[in-house]
C-alpha cells in the first residue's frame, strides 16, 4: 500500500486502469485543446499531482505554446517532479506549479476563470454527495462559460458511484461531452462543458474537503 500521494503516483506504472484512465484523461485534454478558440488557453488543475495528465498531453500537440496554466499540488515531491518535466518541455514561462493547498480559492486567483478545469482523482476523494455538490458550485468561481472539465471517479463494490456523478454534473449545469469506462470497468472519465455564468467570487473560500488518503484512494 502506498504510504503517501507520492508514492501512489508510482502506480501508474504498474496499474492497468490508472494507465487506461491516464489514456481516456489525455485524449479528453487533447479533445478540449483542439476545441477552445484560436489564442491563449487557460487552464487550471485541481489536485494536479504531478501533471502527468496535461504535461503527456502538451508534449506532443500543436497548441501546447497556447497554453497558460495552473497547477495546484499540496505534495512537495510531486510539485518537484512536475516542475522538472515543465523545464523540460521548454514551457516554464507559460505553466507555474503552486505547491500549495488545491482546496483553497485563494490558490487559483490570477489565473482564473479558465477554458479547461481538470479535477482528476478528486471526486473519489469527497466524504459525500453533499461535499460533491459544495466542489461543483465553486466549480462556477474558476470556469468561463463554455469550459470544458475533466473529471474521473471509481465504482467499487458493484457501485456505479461515475454514474451519480454525471446526474449530478448535469443538473449542475455541466453538459455531457463523452464519457468512457476504463476498459478493466471500474474507472471513469468524463468531460462536460459547462454552460453557466462564472461567479466573480466563489461561494466558500475552501472550494471542498479534501478526505482521501492515499492507501484507499478511489
Amino acid at each position: 500500500m502506498p504510504k503517501d500521494w507520492y508514492e501512489w503516483h508510482d502506480l501508474y506504472d504498474t496499474e492497468p486502469k490508472l494507465q487506461q484512465r491516464l489514456e481516456i484523461v489525455q485524449e479528453y485534454i487533447a479533445y478540449s485543446l483542439n476545441a477552445s478558440p484560436s489564442g491563449t488557453i487557460r487552464v487550471v488543475s485541481v489536485c494536479a499531482g504531478d501533471g502527468r495528465d496535461l504535461l503527456g498531453t502538451l508534449k506532443n500537440h500543436s497548441r501546447a505554446k497556447d497554453v497558460s496554466a495552473r497547477l495546484v499540488e499540496i505534495n512537495s515531491n510531486l510539485v518537484e517532479r512536475g516542475r522538472a518535466t515543465i523545464e523540460s518541455l521548454g514551457l516554464a514561462k507559460q505553466i507555474e506549479f503552486i505547491n500549495g493547498d488545491a482546496t483553497l480559492a485563494t490558490n487559483y486567483v490570477g489565473a482564473i476563470p479558465v477554458d479547461i478545469v481538470i479535477v482528476c482523482g478528486v471526486f473519489g476523494n469527497l466524504a459525500d454527495e453533499a461535499e460533491l455538490n459544495r466542489l461543483l458550485d465553486n466549480l462556477s468561481f474558476l470556469s468561463k462559460p463554455g469550459a470544458f472539465v475533466i473529471w474521473t471517479r471509481g465504482d467499487s463494490n458493484g457501485i456505479t458511484y461515475s454514474d451519480n456523478v454525471r446526474k449530478i454534473l448535469s443538473a449542475s449545469g455541466f453538459e455531457e461531452v463523452n464519457f468512457k469506462l476504463t476498459a478493466t470497468g471500474d474507472m471513469g472519465v468524463g468531460l462536460n462543458r459547462y454552460r453557466g455564468e462564472n461567479l466573480a467570487a466563489p461561494k466558500e473560500q475552501q472550494l471542498f474537503v479534501f478526505s482521501g488518503i492515499p492507501s484507499k484512494a478511489r
